[in-house]
């Protein structure tokens, strides 16, 4: 199935920014799962490319002029291979690196309890069974958290979004030793009325690294586009930078998935 993407990242601000740099990583990269037919990013600027520490390609760009709006846009066609359910490891980086405690996916008892209940031996079918329990604790609820949500504030809200969903899973397996890491891309769906920017787990077990999409509970990526993986949120955040001046901040995104 070949999926055209098209990524818009409108910033304005009400006094002049400056001096900025931008941190990107909205670029998917061919894969057993996916291959890339075309991409481009428009982003003014210079720019370079490199990878970071789990693989991904990492866009720097640099505004050394005066500017009151940007335009991040990034464009693309991906053919996605269905039948593709899980990933193997290439050995380049070790799953143990997804053990790492960070932040954003903390647990506490309860979590840990709660794990523990439904993943008693470490399964596929377990797992499962753990991902579903998850989203009726923590049903989807839009606009209920933000980027900076800890797993453990989200699990006691009992509400969140797929970052939330994301972030939770990862923390009960890594309290029960198993690798987990946090996927970035997007979601075909045909109702045109779903956010198509997603994030979604992989777990890694028996050598291979398994989909568990929370939020729409769907355990292979059929309809999934990956662009970076990464311990949580913060490692593969579509765009960081700094900037002088600028005033107030405000941003809106707008991405489509489309079938061609």
């Amino acid at each position: 199935m070949k999926l055209m993407i098209n990524h818009q990242t409108h910033y304005q601000y009400t006094d002049y920014a400056q001096n900025s740099i931008q941190y990107i990583k909205m670029i998917p990269q061919s894969n057993e799962h996916q291959s890339v037919l075309s991409w481009d990013i428009s982003v003014p600027g210079k720019k370079s490319l490199g990878r970071d520490a789990f693989d991904n390609i990492w866009l720097t760009t640099s505004q050394r002029f005066k500017y009151l709006q940007m335009v991040i846009m990034a464009q693309g066609v991906v053919e996605i291979h269905p039948d593709v359910n899980m990933s193997r490891d290439n050995g380049q980086i070790n799953p143990c690196l997804f053990l790492q405690p960070t932040v954003s996916t903390l647990h506490n008892q309860e979590m840990f309890d709660f794990a523990k209940n439904h993943v008693p031996v470490v399964n596929h079918r377990n797992l499962v069974t753990l991902a579903q329990a998850l989203l009726e604790h923590m049903p989807y609820s839009s606009f209920s958290t933000n980027v900076t949500t800890s797993a453990i504030d989200a699990f006691q809200a009992q509400q969140g979004v797929c970052q939330d969903h994301s972030h939770v899973f990862i923390a009960m397996c890594k309290a029960l030793a198993i690798p987990a890491r946090y996927v970035s891309g997007y979601l075909y769906v045909e109702d045109k009325t779903h956010l198509a920017s997603h994030a979604w787990t992989e777990v890694f077990i028996n050598d291979s690294w398994y989909c568990f999409d929370i939020s729409n509970q769907l355990f292979s990526p059929s309809a999934h586009i990956y662009v970076a993986t990464g311990r949580d949120y913060w490692d593969v955040a579509p765009v960081r930078g700094v900037r002088q001046k600028g005033g107030i901040e405000s941003m809106q995104s707008i991405v489509q998935v489309l079938a061609c």
